[in-house]
């Protein structure tokens, strides 16, 4: 009687992390920081408590440690935060990669009309670089600068109804940030990050310059 094969069983695939061990992405933290700031809006937050989370949000690395910070809040309770979608999705946004603004003995910007994405990545070494955002589009809620200057200087300028936050360092430099809240409903949120190194960051708001268009239609 002839043997029959046994068919060989499939290999195991390895077990991903568990979901708060999960690595946060950039639109995790996004979608966390506008759960904040609609929290704010309604005053379920004053403005220290919400500077404190989205501090933390931006400094967070998986998504365990985001979701404490939305857990009390009626957006962000009894699930996730990355499974959160306050706002929907624009389907003619296309999904881009960070910017990156590099002055090296030179100097590199952006200003006029242009499309500020989600996140900008600026770079000065022994040169600078300017940020202008008075005219720009802006086409997500919370836009995340990340600077580094090192003996070399970022310039950033705002419309004066958006709110400003700052998390960065300066390490025998400046970090010089006019934060404020905006009492403009839906408004952007441009958070400034980074350090500052034998060279300087700088943002603040430029009076008479306002975002017409809250909803960034474009």
């Amino acid at each position: 009687m002839p043997l029959t094969k046994t068919p060989a069983a499939a290999p195991v695939a390895p077990a991903g992390p568990a979901g708060p061990a999960l690595r946060a992405s950039d639109a995790d933290r996004d979608r966390t920081a506008d759960i904040l700031r609609e929290a704010l809006a309604e005053g379920r937050l004053t403005p220290d408590e919400h500077a404190d989370r989205v501090d933390a949000v931006y400094r967070a690395r998986t998504v365990g440690e985001l979701e404490p910070l939305v857990r009390d809040l009626p957006a962000g309770a009894g699930r996730p935060a990355a499974a959160h979608r306050p706002f929907p999705a624009d389907p003619h946004a296309p999904a881009a990669p960070a910017e990156n603004l590099i002055a090296v003995f030179g100097g590199a910007g952006r200003r006029g009309r242009w499309r500020a994405g989600a996140r900008l990545n600026a770079f000065a070494l022994f040169g600078g670089v300017e940020i202008d955002l008075t005219e720009a589009l802006f086409e997500q809620r919370t836009v995340v600068i990340s600077t580094w200057a090192l003996f070399g200087g970022v310039d950033i300028k705002v419309p004066e109804n958006v709110s400003l936050r700052c998390t960065g360092t300066g390490v025998f430099g400046g970090f010089d940030v006019d934060g404020y809240e905006s009492s403009d409903e839906g408004a952007p949120v441009v958070v400034v990050t980074g350090w500052a190194l034998f060279g300087g960051v700088a943002a603040k708001a430029c009076r008479g310059k306002r975002v017409k268009d809250l909803r960034a239609a474009g």
